[in-house]
């Protein structure tokens, strides 16, 4: 690897060159010091301005997080930049659905106040997209979660790199970034096409079946750029389902849905003119996606082999213990196609039911009455965190999970200690109604 860069060979401006002397408080020298070294790890010239950033740092995953965030709020920091806040590692609205130690609590705690200090604002999702005013198509941000990072530059037409912890922040902080990546115009032309257009229409528009895309994607992709040819019926929901799911099983950080990206209104202007002497753009690799390849995904997604083999329509012999919706965060739009579900089929009594979502639809659900009607049926409802980065399921690790999340099927075995099953959101409820594993015999037309 190339030797990091120094102040002397990153293309400064004065005010960045101000920032790193500590002409603007010791919080702005720290993060400007991180920017110019991790311009150099990422081969960056110089730093862009951003408009904007989303902050992943703010959930608990140990001390150097609370380390980190305590040193730059006692520097003085304050972002430069409009800045929401990622997931945090406690629901701050009903502190009762926190099931950790009271030493995590604490930690957790004060992380998610240092954020508040510095002046982020609050909203505590992974999906900041559809809780807040949204980047325009071109805008220059840094956003960190992974999902976030996608749907921004693949829905929006947002410009964003893929940041983590402690990096995102330090952008915020400078209005900074390294001007690197997918922040780059000649870094976002599609490599490898996906071609769903011979999929049965019923399949190719069912947002269900999204998240077996994405995960199919992620995995045949790595961190190469897809053009997606067939979705043109998808709507956020199941793109944002479909980056998640990309993001989770390879690296995903921006897809080109042809006739959707704004950036990829044909397959030409995806791919780019990669080779002007052949007449146009040319692909990397070209896949012919098939029912048996999403089938193949659906069982990936799935790590109870009782559950790949269950036939659809055949009742199930395997037990739910957990169903959990809700990764990225559910929207209003999603509560109201499983309100209606869960009052047909009410969650059994042992089966603990939990949905992840923002404030913003949990005020929804308030001012319609859906949230009463859904906790009279046993539903939990969790704001400002998620299930798989915090302590806050009930039902002891060993069980079954199952959900219709493709981020949730790939982190819920690893991060909580359950086995998963992948399903539909009707199957879901259906089978948290029996306690038992249900399978839609219309899944596949």
């Amino acid at each position: 690897m190339a030797a990091a860069n120094t102040p002397e060979t990153v293309e400064l401006t004065d005010r960045d060159r101000a920032m790193l002397a500590g002409e603007c408080g010791q919080a702005a020298a720290v993060a400007m010091r991180v920017l110019v070294t991790m311009a150099g790890v990422f081969g960056a010239e110089r730093l862009l301005d951003i408009e904007g950033a989303h902050i992943d740092g703010c959930l608990y995953h140990g001390d150097s997080g609370v380390d980190f965030a305590e040193l730059l709020v006692a520097g003085g920091a304050r972002v430069r930049v409009p800045t929401t806040l990622n997931v945090g590692g406690l629901d701050l609205l009903h502190p009762e659905e926190f099931a950790g130690t009271a030493e995590r609590r604490a930690k957790a705690l004060r992380l998610m106040q240092c954020y508040e200090e510095m002046g982020c604002r609050t909203i505590w999702t992974c999906a900041p997209y559809q809780a807040t005013p949204r980047p325009a198509f071109g805008q220059q941000v840094a956003w960190a979660e992974s999902n976030a990072i996608v749907f921004a530059n693949s829905v929006l037409g947002a410009r964003t790199h893929r940041y983590g912890d402690f990096i995102d922040i330090c952008a915020a902080i400078t209005g900074r970034a390294p001007a690197v990546g997918l922040h780059l115009e000649e870094n976002r032309r599609g490599q490898v096409v996906f071609d769903l257009r011979a999929l049965p229409p019923a399949v190719r528009s069912a947002s269900w079946l999204l998240p077996a895309i994405g995960y199919l994607v992620g995995e045949r992709c790595g961190n190469r750029i897809p053009v997606l040819l067939g979705l043109e019926q998808a709507d956020e929901d199941g793109l944002k389902a479909l980056g998640a799911a990309a993001a989770s099983s390879g690296a995903v950080a921006l897809f080109h849905a042809v006739g959707i990206t704004p950036e990829a209104p044909t397959l030409e202007a995806a791919l780019g003119s990669r080779d002007p002497e052949l007449g146009g753009a040319v692909a990397e690799e070209w896949i012919e996606v098939t029912v048996d390849d999403l089938r193949a995904e659906l069982r990936s997604l799935s790590t109870v082999p009782a559950a790949a083999a269950s036939r659809p329509g055949a009742g199930g012999d395997l037990a739910i213990d957990v169903v959990a919706l809700g990764s990225p965060h559910f929207s209003p739009r999603e509560f109201a196609e499983l309100l209606p579900l869960v009052e047909r089929h009410p969650p059994s009594a042992g089966v603990e039911f939990v949905v992840c979502t923002n404030r913003l639809s949990l005020d929804v659900l308030e001012r319609e009455g859906a949230l009463e009607r859904l906790r009279a049926h046993g539903v939990r409802v969790v704001v400002d965190t998620c299930v798989v980065v915090a302590p806050i399921l009930r039902t002891p690790a060993g069980g079954v999970l199952m959900t219709n999340s493709g981020k949730f099927a790939h982190y819920a075995p690893g991060n909580v200690g359950f086995d998963v099953v992948f399903g539909s959101l009707a199957e879901c409820v259906r089978s948290a109604h029996a306690a038992r594993l249900w399978r839609d015999p219309e899944l596949w037309p």
